[in-house]
């Protein structure tokens, strides 16, 4: 291209760039500058080599205005200052189904972000080359071309999607509660609806604020914010709350998320083949006073955990004897099968003893553990059992009241009145309910119906 078409396009175009500064939206601004390009470019048509460049060097007279206006008057594409922070918007429970959810917005970037509680079996299991582990706590982020106004395939997800998932999961992991406090498998889900800048940054608080919404709890919030920087070797600028098109014509993008009391997690990304500690320091103290900014208004939105939503699981988690697995267990899966099967409830056995019990309200869930903790624990006199009679005898009924676990009742605790046949009160099948009177010298429990019947005077 010729020195004379170079200097034409800087006296017709230069003053109509400066002005695509004066516009606040992406989609208005990206409009005006393809405008320009299409000015620009169109009367070169017929030769496709100086048409390419033409496009080219606008595109380079752009980069350098941005670069040049945000040196020279600190102010940047869409008219912020140096650390502003664009506007927040957050809507908690957008998604009334789900166990959590919220709809996150900062700018013109916004995310959907879903949360689901689920029990220990929905852990994740990681067969890696070193190791195979299990993740309770997953975060997927998903980025759809529709988020920047493209079309295209959605398929699997890509590197940038697992990339920009794996970062703000780890964000997040710091405040997680223990298993031992909240024995639940967590997944979040990130759906970007609109992107301009700082995607997985809005995943982080979004993922933070759906967990308060569903109750996971967590003592405080983590927020997310991305960094950019600007420099010419001897100026320079640190930008907060990057752009889409500040990153891409950028030195930095420098993403710092964490808690009001420090950082969870870091990803540096440069053009520049090194960074000044000064810069740094003065990038991580900018985007402190953003993150604590991005903070205050999460805290405005829900500063508490809810109470666990309604259509979440309901699992409790203990301890038993290790000895006592095979007992819970039984022959063949009988005995643990047989209870989930009653309870309609979820058991799974850690090796250390450790039991989760999960069902989808706290009555099936209650009967459930009662269940297991009468198969795995001595019972004690006085306890009261619903129990199914398994087989009569001449003398007695014998009462299965947990699987595997049975009990008698004699024929003379059948009732108060005198009982001269066994089968006169009760038949195999049958549903009663019984009272542990008595535990014999040799471990056998003796039950009792009529001590739970009100005695003739």
């Amino acid at each position: 291209m010729s020195d004379e078409i170079e200097k034409s396009l800087d006296k017709t175009y230069s003053s109509k760039i400066d002005k695509l500064f004066d516009i606040e939206g992406k989609k208005e601004r990206e409009n005006a500058y393809n405008d320009i390009v299409k000015e620009a470019s169109d009367p070169h048509l017929e030769d496709e080599k100086i048409y390419s460049e033409v496009k080219e060097y606008v595109k380079t007279m752009f980069k350098n205005a941005v670069r040049k206006t945000v040196l020279e008057k600190k102010v940047r594409v869409d008219g912020r200052g140096l650390d502003d922070i664009r506007a927040i918007s957050i809507v908690p429970s957008l998604l009334p189904r789900v166990h959590g959810s919220v709809l996150f917005t900062r700018g013109e970037t916004q995310s959907i972000v879903a949360l689901t509680l689920g029990n220990a079996r929905d852990e994740q299991i990681i067969d890696s080359m070193t190791s195979d582990y299990k993740k309770s706590f997953m975060l997927h982020y998903n980025f759809p071309p529709y988020c920047v106004g493209e079309t295209g395939r959605i398929g699997f997800t890509n590197r940038r999607e697992i990339g920009h998932g794996h970062l703000a999961e780890r964000s997040l992991k710091p405040i997680l509660p223990s298993s031992e406090e909240f024995p639940y498998t967590i997944r979040v889900v990130s759906e970007i609806t609109e992107s301009n800048g700082s995607s997985s940054m809005a995943s982080v608080c979004g993922g933070s604020l759906a967990m308060m919404n569903a109750g996971v709890p967590i003592k405080e919030h983590v927020a997310g914010i991305a960094m950019g920087l600007i420099t010419d070797g001897e100026n320079h600028a640190v930008l907060s709350d990057i752009l889409g098109t500040e990153d891409f014509y950028g030195d930095m993008d420098f993403k710092v998320a964490g808690t009001k009391d420090g950082i969870s997690a870091i990803q540096l990304d440069l053009k520049v083949p090194g960074l000044p500690m000064e810069i740094l320091s003065m990038a991580l103290e900018q985007a402190n006073k953003g993150r604590l900014h991005i903070l205050d208004e999460m805290n405005k939105a829900i500063s508490s955990p809810n109470a666990l939503s309604q259509y979440a699981p309901q699992i409790e988690s203990f301890k038993i004897d290790k000895e006592k697995i095979g007992a819970l267990i039984g022959p063949g899966g009988k005995n643990i099968k047989a209870i989930q099967e009653s309870a309609e409830c979820v058991i799974n056995i850690e090796d250390d003893g450790t039991v989760s019990v999960s069902a989808a309200d706290r009555k099936a869930l209650d009967n459930a553990v009662n269940q297991v903790k009468a198969v795995t624990e001595d019972p004690k006199v006085g306890s009261v059992f619903d129990g199914k009679v398994t087989k009569t005898l001449d003398f007695g009924a014998f009462v299965e009241f947990a699987p595997g676990r049975e009990g008698l009742v004699h024929i003379s605790h059948l009732d108060w009145k005198r009982v001269e046949k066994v089968r006169d009160v009760v038949s195999v099948g049958d549903k009663v309910k019984v009272k542990l009177f008595e535990i014999d010298k040799q471990g056998r429990l003796n039950f009792s119906m009529k001590l739970l019947k009100d005695k003739p005077k």
